[in-house]
C-alpha cells in the first residue's frame, strides 16, 4: 500500500516546545516496520514551530508572522535532524520536501513534485513533508497540514491517509467536555450534521483541529481514498489499523 501517514504537533512536542522523543521514537519504529513489509510510506510532519519554540526556549509560541517563520526555520533544522537520525537507526532514509500552496497550484511545480515523489519511492526513500513556513504564510495563520496532507494524498494516488491526533477520532460531542460523547467508527458520507460536530480549535502549539481533518476527508474520499483519525500518541496502533481492525475513525472513500 501506498501510505500517508500526517502527524501533528501535540503528538511530536510536549508543550514546551522540546521534542516528545517517546512518541517520536515509537512513531518512527512503527513506520520503518511498515516500510520493512513492503508498503511505501510518506510522512507528513508538523512541529518545525514548536520545535524552533523549545530550540530558542521561547515563553511560547510566537504571534507574530515573522516570529513564526523564524522559529520555523530554527525547528526545521530540529524536526529533520531528529527524523534522520531516528530512521537511520532503522537503515531508512528520509527526504525532505517543504511545499508552499503555490507549489501545489501551479500545473509544471506540481508536476515536478509528483515526479520528485515517484521517483523517490522507486528508491525506496521515503518522504518527509511539511508547508514551507518560512515562505508561505496561509498554513501559520490559518493551520493546517491536513489538508496539505489531503492534497499530498491526491497527488500521489495514495491508498490510504492517516492523521494522527490527540484524540482518538470524531466524536458524536466533545469528549473532553462530555463524558457521553461517542467515538463514530465508520463515516461514509460526510454531512452538514456530521461537520457541526467539529470543533475550531488546535492545541497550543499547533493550528489544526477537527474541522481542518474533515475538511482533509471530503478532498480524499471524493479521490476515492480512505482516510483514518486516530491517536498519534499509541502508533503501535498502526499494525491493528492495516490489519483490518476498527482504529480511530475511519472515512470511506467514493468508489
Amino acid at each position: 500500500m501506498r501510505i500517508i501517514v500526517k502527524v501533528g504537533t501535540s503528538t511530536l512536542a510536549h508543550a514546551t516546545g522540546h521534542v516528545n522523543i517517546r512518541h517520536m521514537e515509537r512513531l518512527v519504529k512503527v513506520l520503518s516496520d511498515l516500510k520493512n513489509a513492503g508498503n511505501e510510506i510518506i510522512l507528513v510532519s508538523s512541529g518545525a514551530i514548536a520545535m524552533g519554540v523549545g530550540k530558542m526556549n521561547l515563553p511560547g509560541r510566537p504571534e507574530d508572522i515573522p516570529g513564526k517563520q523564524a522559529a520555523a526555520a530554527v525547528g526545521q533544522c530540529e524536526l529533520m535532524y531528529t527524523y534522520d537520525r531516528l530512521f537511520s537507526e532503522y537503515n531508512h532514509t528520509v527526504a525532505q520536501i517543504l511545499l508552499t500552496a503555490d507549489d501545489v497550484e501551479n500545473d509544471d511545480r506540481r508536476a515536478n513534485f509528483e515526479n520528485t515523489m515517484e521517483r523517490l519511492l522507486s528508491l525506496r526513500v521515503l518522504p518527509v513533508i511539511n508547508e514551507n513556513d518560512t515562505i508561505g504564510t496561509a498554513e501559520i495563520a490559518v493551520g493546517d497540514n491536513d489538508t496539505l496532507a489531503a492534497i499530498v494524498a491526491e497527488s500521489t494516488r495514495a491508498d490510504l491517509l492517516i492523521l494522527l491526533s490527540d484524540i482518538d477520532g470524531l466524536y458524536t460531542a466533545d469528549p473532553h467536555t462530555d463524558p457521553q460523547a461517542e467515538l463514530i467508527p465508520v463515516v461514509r458520507e460526510i454531512t452538514p450534521e456530521l461537520e457541526a460536530l467539529a470543533g475550531n480549535e488546535g492545541s497550543a502549539l499547533g493550528t489544526g483541529g477537527m474541522v481542518t481533518k474533515l475538511r482533509a476527508a471530503k478532498l480524499v474520499t471524493e479521490n476515492g481514498c480512505d482516510m483514518v483519525i486516530m491517536n498519534g500518541d499509541h502508533a503501535e496502533l498502526l499494525y491493528d489499523l492495516l490489519e483490518g481492525k476498527p482504529v480511530g475513525t475511519r472515512f470511506l472513500g467514493k468508489q
